[in-house]
């Protein structure tokens, strides 16, 4: 793969503002200030809150339609593919030009969409259909996730890239939950295929915006190696070329610290899916629905607040940071099971999230600051793959333990996915003795400047 394959076209951006080039000190200037940026978080905005209405209207319309809770599950996990199918999306976030696919993402998802409103008019409405709308509505989403990575720190500069991560992690982990519940009141008032119509416009406006970025092409020094190049030409295929981008994403892993990260990570993400399927029965032993939606509420605002912190500890050591901040939050977890107030409960399970907030920043910039240009879709999809295909998983053993050990106990058991993160760092000096954000670099975490070399 050339240089010239994963450029963008010459974009005709519009004159940059010296306000915008560079701050009064000589400083890169706020975020907001960067035209780029702001259209890039808008649309994040708008399409996630897109994800998130169609997600509660389609579990909804199926429970609705079938009273069945087994196949209402089978739409969840359909729902879920986007965490299980990353890794093929890297490549295709590396090799193809940023903005078209962008756009083309937005718009596949706002035509699909408007099939449900119509097919409800037309009485063709069913179970089956919803269930072959939902695969193609997500694997619309699939590139978001990589195209995140590799386009940030095209579009931000380096010193920003902390606060731009926690900007966008506001968007896509925070305001999660508040669409959640606007959907619902609004299913609850105008209708499921009303809303449709509604989340068919978030699509279209996400793409305009998209469509406004103009998106700096990848250096010369940030191509693919000559070798890679070389290799997928005697391939002669695209199958050919896209495994050896999948490998070669692979190969940027291969020995660094962060297979162990991943690993964390994985261990964490099981628990969450434990938690996610027992919450809604430990919060009706505490008080019934309301405490469940301050549960979830509160797992939303201590992510939020971590992603929002994130920033003011770029210069902690990471390791650190790893130790202490996931045994408090371990710690927090495991207190929030054996509360003996509800509302205590709620207050230390959002403390508990706090640590996983600031960690996902934090390893987004350590992401976009060790890893070459044209890798970071791969190794990001791929990371997130490895990590997320346990929450599923998770989901199917915290059921059965709950019905096994009874929901409190399971809760408490799942306290120890942040405790295994403290455990863990705490037993393996390499991982205490990693850098903060602000000083780390490629050598600090294994990872190899040339493909050659990984």
């Amino acid at each position: 793969m050339t240089t010239a394959d994963t450029a963008e076209p010459a974009d005709t951006a519009e004159p940059v503002d010296t306000a915008d080039a560079a701050g009064t000190d000589g400083q890169a200037p706020s975020l907001w200030r960067n035209r780029d940026f702001r259209r890039f978080f808008a649309g994040q905005f708008v399409t996630n809150a897109g994800d998130s209405l169609y997600s509660v209207a389609v579990l909804w319309l199926v429970f609705e339609l079938s009273g069945s809770t087994a196949l209402t599950g089978v739409a969840s996990a359909l729902l879920l593919l986007p965490w299980l199918l990353q890794a093929l999306a890297g490549p295709v976030v590396d090799r193809l030009p940023l903005r078209p696919v962008l756009v083309g993402s937005q718009v596949v998802q706002g035509v699909v969409v408007l099939v449900l409103p119509v097919a409800a008019v037309t009485g063709q409405l069913s179970v089956p259909l919803l269930l072959a709308v939902v695969p193609v509505l997500t694997l619309a989403t699939l590139p978001m996730a990589p195209m995140q990575a590799t386009l940030v720190p095209r579009i931000v500069d380096d010193t920003r890239l902390s606060r731009a991560n926690s900007a966008l992690a506001t968007v896509t982990l925070g305001l999660d939950m508040v669409f959640d519940a606007l959907g619902g009141a609004f299913i609850a008032v105008f209708g499921a295929t009303t809303l449709f119509l509604l989340d068919s416009v978030t699509f279209a406006v996400a793409g305009l915006l998209f469509a406004g970025i103009a998106i700096p092409t990848v250096g010369a020094g940030d191509g693919p190696s000559g070798q890679h190049a070389e290799s997928t030409e005697a391939d002669g295929s695209m199958l050919g070329s896209y495994v050896a981008d999948l490998r070669e994403g692979v190969d940027a892993l291969r020995g660094t610290v962060f297979v162990e990260l991943v690993l964390l990570t994985a261990v964490a993400n099981l628990a969450t899916g434990v938690t996610l399927a027992v919450l809604p029965a430990f919060g009706d032993g505490l008080g019934g629905p309301a405490v469940y939606g301050l549960l979830l509420g509160a797992l939303g605002v201590g992510r939020l607040v971590g992603s929002l912190v994130a920033p003011y500890l770029e210069r902690v050591a990471y390791g650190r940071l790893l130790l202490v901040g996931h045994s408090l939050g371990a710690c927090c977890w495991l207190a929030a099971a054996y509360a003996p107030s509800a509302w205590l409960t709620v207050v230390l399970f959002g403390l508990a999230w706090v640590p996983a907030g600031t960690s996902g920043v934090l390893t987004a910039t350590l992401n976009q600051t060790v890893f070459p240009a044209d890798r970071l879709g791969r190794v990001s999809s791929i990371k997130g793959t490895a990590s997320g295909a346990t929450l599923p998983l998770g989901s199917l053993v915290g059921g059965l333990v709950g019905e096994l050990l009874g929901t409190t106990t399971t809760m408490g058991l799942a306290a120890f996915g942040f405790g295994f993160t403290g455990l863990y760092v705490l037993v393996r000096p390499r991982l205490r003795r990693l850098p903060a954000v602000a000083d780390a670099d490629p050598a600090a975490f294994d990872v190899s400047a040339s493909p050659d070399e990984a």
